[in-house]
């Protein structure tokens, strides 16, 4: 039997998703451990997108085969018994054999949280980038235009990508802007390793006066990391949900 589940998880005490070397803390093991113990045997899960150290997610999809007869709740409530404070289990269901949370996800969606205020906060420092100077969330929008579509993300891609092509599609690109805080909101097909957080650092440029609008095609048409902004801190950045077809 196959079973996915919607994992939300703060990402600040843990070494990102993947499951590493004995002693390290990661999202994978803490909840492998967990399903462990409710199904009575060894448990490997499967993600839709792994985030790294410091990222936060607010729904992120898993599954996993299992032997063990459990209805749903006790899959989530007995999982949640056995997981840390920050790791929390928000649905399960029964799936197809042939399900990958993966690679049947056909689009993610993220935001990236900008405290924007001239003082940090202590409180929000773990879960918002704080930015002191003032950013223009109308010139970052106008920015952000020109990488809707389908265009090659080279300049905004990682040096550790993994992935086999640069060539996304972003769905939409959004700012919006309530009080002093600034969401960024992107959905797209499939993203580069450190891509949004690439992508932020580079519009914050734009949004202190450092770069004009335009210079943001500049960067993607060059499709040279070089030429971007540097990579936003990690707190900011939150996987919101994966899309699938029947699901």
């Amino acid at each position: 039997m196959k079973l996915a589940l919607g994992v939300e998880y703060l990402g600040t005490n843990f070494h990102g998703w993947q499951l590493q070397k004995s002693g390290i803390r990661t999202v994978q093991q803490v909840v492998e451990q967990a399903l462990s113990s409710v199904a009575d045997h060894p448990v490997r899960v499967f993600c839709s997108g792994r985030t790294d150290a410091g990222v936060h997610a607010l729904e992120q999809v898993i599954h996993f085969e299992t032997t063990a007869k459990r209805e749903d709740k006790a899959w989530v409530l007995g999982g949640n018994v056995n997981l840390p404070f920050d790791v929390n289990f928000k649905w399960a269901k029964q799936v197809n054999d042939d399900f990958h949370a993966r690679f049947d996800a056909h689009a993610r969606q993220y935001h990236y949280k900008i405290h924007n205020t001239p003082v940090r906060s202590a409180v929000k420092h773990a879960y918002t980038l704080w930015e002191s100077r003032t950013l223009d969330i109308k010139l970052m929008n106008q920015a952000a235009e020109c990488l809707i579509g389908e265009h090659d993300f080279s300049s905004f891609r990682g040096s550790l990508c993994q992935a086999k092509s640069p060539i996304k599609t972003v769905e939409f690109i959004r700012l919006t802007q309530s009080g002093n805080g600034i969401l960024l909101d992107i959905k797209a097909n499939a993203f580069l390793h450190h891509m949004v957080r690439n992508i932020v650092g580079t519009l914050i440029k734009v949004g202190k006066g450092e770069q004009d609008s335009a210079w943001v095609k500049t960067v993607l048409d060059a499709k040279d990391r070089k030429q971007a902004g540097v990579t936003a801190e990690p707190q900011g950045l939150y996987f919101v949900k994966a899309f699938y077809d029947n699901f």
